[in-house]
């Protein structure tokens, strides 16, 4: 009798719902991850059969993730869950998934991944910049960069509309009754953040507000890097303004969890809109106000844009950048 994914989960230490991922081909697991699954597999004699799928696939499509210091890009970026997957598979075509390290020799991986023989490439570029991409446009497979824009690279783009997000937010404050608003900056660069920056700073200006202040905070991108950022500042003397832009959600719940430990109430004393529209903004006391990012539709551009120019041959360059959408919700004072 052969063993149950179940069983070989609970004979692994690892969730059910990781095996059967690996079992069933899914994207978005480790290398390593994958190899002791299905060694195990065989090892206690899993029944394969079950998983092979009869239906033929178009071709392949590689989607490549691109980790530079891995503060924004997670082992399983929320693309892959949301809207990429889907759309291969509503396509016709199958998913693989590559990480490209920034320590890790490029000229070698790029030729691996010219010898997987796929049909197009999906470039996750969150972390990426223009220096690192150039390897990438000597192949000659048609390619798709999700997340980020260049200036003066040919090749299409899916992204955010950065700018007008944190605009958006930033007015929202604005008309709301706030004269001085604070700006809860990233330190580590990136494009999206940087495009972030700009809509920040163009509300200030359109609004008549002066942006040589002393109220924009680097803090890490993540919930306990940012908190730990804040309380330093907060024991080094920091007197917060009344209101605060954050460039993700990650970092505005660790600067409300700093705040709140110094007494402050969120939003009686501060008011705080983030970006992203993630998980984290509905479990925060109070839930986050923020700009939220389609996420699936985002990812479904991308392969739509990418199919395009796989079986068109289409070689217009198109950038699409996708509105954010402001959620209220209890972080700022009304």
């Amino acid at each position: 009798m052969s063993i149950s994914a179940k069983e070989l989960a609970q004979k692994l230490h690892i969730s059910q719902s990781t095996v059967s991922m690996v079992l069933n081909n899914k994207p978005g697991i480790s290398e390593k991850t994958r190899a002791l699954v299905l060694d195990a597999a065989n090892e206690y004699g899993y029944d394969f059969s079950k998983h092979i799928d009869a239906s033929p696939t178009k071709g392949q499509i590689q989607f490549v993730a691109y980790k530079k210091h891995g503060m924004i890009v997670e082992d399983t970026p929320f693309w892959l869950t949301e809207g990429v997957e889907s759309g291969c598979k509503k396509a016709g075509y199958e998913l693989l998934v590559t990480y490209f390290h920034e320590d890790d020799n490029i000229d070698e991986q790029i030729q691996l991944l010219a010898s997987k023989n796929c049909s197009g490439i999906l470039l996750l570029g969150t972390e990426l910049d223009a220096q690192y991409f150039q390897p990438f446009s000597k192949l000659h497979i048609p390619i798709v960069i999700l997340d980020t824009y260049f200036e003066g690279i040919s090749c299409d783009c899916v992204l955010i509309n950065n700018v007008g997000g944190a605009y958006a937010a930033t007015s929202y404050l604005f008309d709301h009754g706030f004269s001085t608003i604070g700006y809860l900056h990233s330190s580590y660069s990136i494009g999206n953040f940087e495009e972030r920056a700009d809509g920040y700073y163009k509300a200030l200006r359109h609004h008549g507000v002066s942006f040589d202040h002393p109220y924009t905070h680097l803090l890490k991108p993540s919930l306990d890097g940012a908190y730990h950022d804040m309380k330093l500042l907060l024991e080094n003397g920091l007197k917060p303004v009344p209101a605060y832009f954050a460039d993700n959600d990650l970092i505005a719940a660790g600067t409300v969890r700093a705040l709140k430990e110094y007494g402050y109430r969120i939003p009686e004393d501060i008011s705080i809109i983030g970006f992203d529209g993630s998980s984290i903004g509905n479990v925060l006391d109070p839930p986050l106000t923020s700009m939220e990012v389609p996420r699936s539709r985002l990812g479904e551009l991308a392969v739509e844009r990418l199919i395009q120019k796989i079986t068109l041959q289409d070689e217009t360059i198109t950038k699409t950048e996708v509105a954010p959408k402001l959620i209220e919700r209890k972080s700022v004072s009304l």
